[in-house]
């Protein structure tokens, strides 16, 4: 690559015998000039692919699907960084005290991987999988990116959108016609999986993209750590995204239950509005639908709507 002679450029070839190597162009320069002979020390025989999985069963058999790819290592932002941020979403998911969610998290080789996942878990997952999430190029500084599924409406692209705003996160928002790994399978015409795209810089749009540059000076503890904080809000988000429905016909009273003041005051009533309409719209749609309408972060309407549960004003089911 002559405009990056000091990178090494990562090539591949499918499905043909090709061979072939790669190397800084400062230093294909400095090759002496004549014929090089090449001995190739390999055979072709019946391949496997091998995949790790992992599942946590939750209250509901309706999951929540990771995918992260194993398959060139050789690079540390485009590959290592989702299984590293996939495993530590894999603790914390580990760790939670209640599920209301199943879980389910895939490292792969990347297409052909999720290709043959799918031949094995397609049906199941068309039944159950409520949200999925592909994690890759999360390790660098710079800006978050999110890919949208093919619909572009899914509660995945709904939360993921909704964290990355109420979280002030600058973040650059993409289309379907920018998408490059597997969610072009999770998302296919038959398939139709509700599974979008997280990354800090998108594959394919930063320099050291598929280069002997995408290396350990590239990524960082604060690139992940930050990778990390978003998509656990996530999780937590998507555990307490539940159907609302109010138990009354008509406002309820809300004095005697201790939830109104009895004395008006100036500037007392912000959380009383809020409360109130949370309550207007507990009419069966979601609590993140509500947030989104309030234009309040669902975290901090879950606060009240665990107030009004327990005192029996409002009913909430897992989506």
């Amino acid at each position: 690559m002559p405009k990056q002679p000091d990178a090494i450029p990562y090539v591949t070839s499918y499905y043909k015998r090709n061979w072939g190597f790669c190397l800084k162009d400062s230093e294909r320069k400095k090759l002496k000039k004549g014929i090089y002979k090449v001995h190739i020390e390999s055979n072709f025989k019946k391949g496997f692919l091998n995949y790790g999985e992992i599942v946590w069963k939750g209250k509901e058999k309706k999951e929540i699907f990771f995918s992260t790819y194993i398959c060139h290592p050789s690079m540390a932002n485009n590959e290592v960084s989702g299984p590293v941020l996939a495993s530590t979403l894999a603790k914390h998911i580990k760790n939670m005290k209640v599920k209301n969610y199943s879980y389910r998290m895939i490292f792969i080789p990347e297409t052909i991987g999720s290709i043959v996942y799918l031949s094995k878990n397609i049906t199941k997952m068309k039944k159950n999988v409520v949200a999925g999430f592909n994690l890759t190029c999360v390790g660098d500084n710079h800006k978050y990116s999110y890919i949208p599924s093919r619909h572009g409406d899914t509660l995945a692209d709904n939360i993921l959108q909704h964290v990355l705003n109420f979280s002030k996160i600058e973040y650059k928002k993409y289309t379907f016609l920018d998408r490059g790994s597997d969610e072009r399978q999770y998302c296919a015409p038959g398939v139709d999986l509700p599974v979008v795209v997280f990354c800090r810089s998108k594959l394919n749009d930063y320099d050291e993209y598929h280069t002997s540059l995408d290396n350990l000076n590239f990524i960082s503890s604060d690139g992940f750590q930050g990778s990390f904080n978003v998509m656990r809000k996530v999780v937590n988000s998507l555990e307490i995204n539940k159907n609302i429905k109010s138990n009354f016909l008509c406002e309820p009273q809300l004095g005697k239950r201790g939830l109104y003041p009895q004395i008006s005051m100036k500037n007392a009533y912000d959380e009383i509005f809020l409360q109130s309409n949370i309550i207007a719209y507990a009419d069966g749609r979601s609590l993140l639908e509500i947030a989104e309408i309030l234009n309040v972060p669902i975290w901090e309407l879950h606060k009240i709507l665990s107030k009004l549960e327990d005192n029996k004003i409002l009913s909430s089911k897992i989506i």
